[in-house]
Parts: C-alpha cells; structure tokens; sequence
C-alpha cells in the first residue's frame, strides 16, 4: 500500500512537471511569435488606426478646400474614418505630427526643408520624424494691396502697415526673405502678425496697407476681399526673382494668370512648392495607400489646383525623405 502510494506522488509529480514545460515552452513560442512580427511590419498598419487627422491650414487659404477632398479619398481607400483639420499651417504641421498629434499635414517645402535640418524657425530642432508623400502644387508669395493704396512696389512697403503671418509660419519666412532682396527689413516695415482671413478683413478694414499670402492661386481670402474692392497684387520684377533664387534655391519663377482677382494682365511673382508628408510611423502599405488615394483622385478635385496634382511630378523638388510607401507608389506608377 505504502509502495503504491509512493509511486502515485511520483506520477502526479511527472504529470506536473510535463505540465508547467509544455506552459514553458507555449510562452515562449509566442514571444517568440510577437518579437518576429514586430521586425517583419515596422510601422502602424491601417488595423491600428481608428481615425486619421489631415492639418490643413486656415480655413481661407488653398490647402483647408483640398485636405476636405483629401481626407475623403483617404477614407475611401483606406476605410479609416479621415479628418482635414483647420491648423496654423505649415511650420506648426510639422511640430504636431513630431508630436504625434496628427499623421498626415499640408506643408510648404521650403518649411519641410528647414525642419529637416533645424534651420530658420526651427533652429536646433531637428523634425526626423515626418517623410513626404508627395508635391502637390506650386503655393505663390502674394503681396497683396489694394489699387486704392498705391503701392506699387516692394519699395513702397516702407513705413506701411503690413501682415506677414504668424512669426514661425512659411508666410513669415516667404515675407523675410522678399524684403531682404528688395534692399528692407521687418524693421522698414509695421509688420502684423495676421491669418489669411484676418488680413482680408483688415485690408477691407483699412487697418492695413497689405498683406503677404503664400497659398496656390486663386486664394479664397483674395477672392473675397476682390469681391468688395479693387485687389492689387504687386509684381516680382525677373532680376530680382532671379537674385531670390540664387540666394534661397527653394523658390521658382511663378506667372499669376491674367484674369486671376479681375487683373487684365499676367502678374510675375516667385513660388514655393506645396507638398504632403506623413508620420514614419506609417506603414508601408497604409503609406502606399494614402499616396494612391490622392493622386488617383486629384482629377475629381473642383479647385484649380486639383489639376497640377499629378503622379508624374510628386517627386518634383522634394526636400526631405520620401515615405516608404508613396515611393512604392510613384515607383509602380512611373515605370
């Protein structure tokens, strides 16, 4: 009986000790299971997202109209419920999506660039974190006035009331350096830090003489403000275009059509590129899937814009690293 009793402790003590292995062994074939997929999928898949949020900028410049579009392309093919965003616009895009306050932001190249290398406005500040879907559309530095203030030139800035962006903002930027080669500083001038829209009520206002606009033409906040009186936009002359260019290699030569804002002629200015990035985080394939949505959708686009948005050119004047994904698309679709 003794004997049988013995043998019986030793059974249930094999039996345990087979168990508690087996468990072992369960635990770490899914470690290991967990620590290989983590290194096969780097970045956030569409399954982990339940919403996207798209930073625009104000809601009277160019690129509030076409995030909406965007957002709903990028919903579509994606399935992820996707939102455009109402923000400061470009230097302030690239702060929130380092900080991870949104994925997806409209941004003006030239700011992109300055992130990329902790230059300018953010100084000692590297953004490493954001990469670019895509060039979308040149955004043209518009200094606008109006006929009835007879400012005709750069020149005759000097002393004015003039709005030039939040201080930070590619429009501050565009505006600093414009004055630079037009022999002034913020100092020459009453600089006004104003959103789109507060510069046209201000203009319309008489509260200023006016006002710096970087944004693709035409822009609703010029549009609305020509509607009720006679707008003026002042001319970049070539030689100076050109001087702007050998300095900061970022800006291109721009031609605001004849009939933009009721002006019977052409009107020479200088441009920066508009473009999209999105966080690294992104996955490959969700990444592929946002750069397939807007340009296989640019063509359903209303504003005037929408038509420069072409596949063949998104890899046009991009500054920073381009996104896994929307490399995987411009690869597929311009071979």
């Amino acid at each position: 009986m003794k004997k049988n009793m013995v043998r019986l402790l030793a059974l249930v003590s094999m039996l345990a000790l087979l168990v508690l292995a087996a468990c072992g062994n369960d635990d770490a074939g899914e470690g290991d299971k967990d620590a290989g997929d983590g290194n096969k999928d780097e970045g956030k898949t569409e399954q982990e997202y339940k919403f996207l949020s798209l930073l625009t900028g104000g809601t009277q410049g160019t690129y509030y109209p076409l995030g909406g579009s965007f957002a709903e392309f990028i919903g579509e093919e994606t399935g992820i419920k996707t939102t455009a965003e109402v923000s400061q616009a470009s230097a302030a895009n690239m702060t929130a999506l380092k900080d991870g306050d949104a994925q997806i932001a409209f941004v003006q190249t030239d700011i992109a660039y300055y992130a990329s290398k902790g230059e300018m406005m953010f100084d000692g500040e590297v953004i490493d974190e954001v990469s670019a879907v895509g060039n979308l559309y040149p955004e043209t530095v518009q200094l606008v006035t109006l006929k009835k203030n007879n400012i005709k030139t750069f020149e005759d800035l000097k002393g004015k009331s003039v709005s030039v962006g939040a201080p930070g903002s590619g429009t501050y930027a565009n505006a600093e350096q414009l004055l630079e080669i037009h022999g002034l500083t913020m100092d020459d001038i009453k600089p006004q830090n104003l959103d789109f829209g507060e510069s046209q009520e201000s203009l319309q206002a008489g509260q200023i003489d006016a006002a710096f606009i970087t944004a693709g033409t035409p822009t609703g906040a010029v549009e609305g403000l020509n509607a009720v009186a006679e707008v003026f936009i002042v001319p970049v002359e070539d030689a100076k275009a050109d001087e702007l260019i050998a300095k900061y290699p970022y800006y291109a030569k721009e031609v605001i059509p004849a009939g933009t804002y009721g002006s019977e002629t052409e009107t020479p200015a200088v441009s920066v590129g508009a473009m999209l990035v999105m966080q690294n985080d992104i996955s490959e394939e969700l990444g592929y899937q946002i750069t397939k949505a807007i340009y296989e959708n640019a063509s359903k686009i209303q504003h005037a814009k929408g038509a420069l948005i072409k596949a063949e050119n998104g890899l046009d004047g991009i500054g920073i690293p381009v996104h896994p994904g929307a490399q995987k698309y411009f690869d597929e679709v311009n071979k």
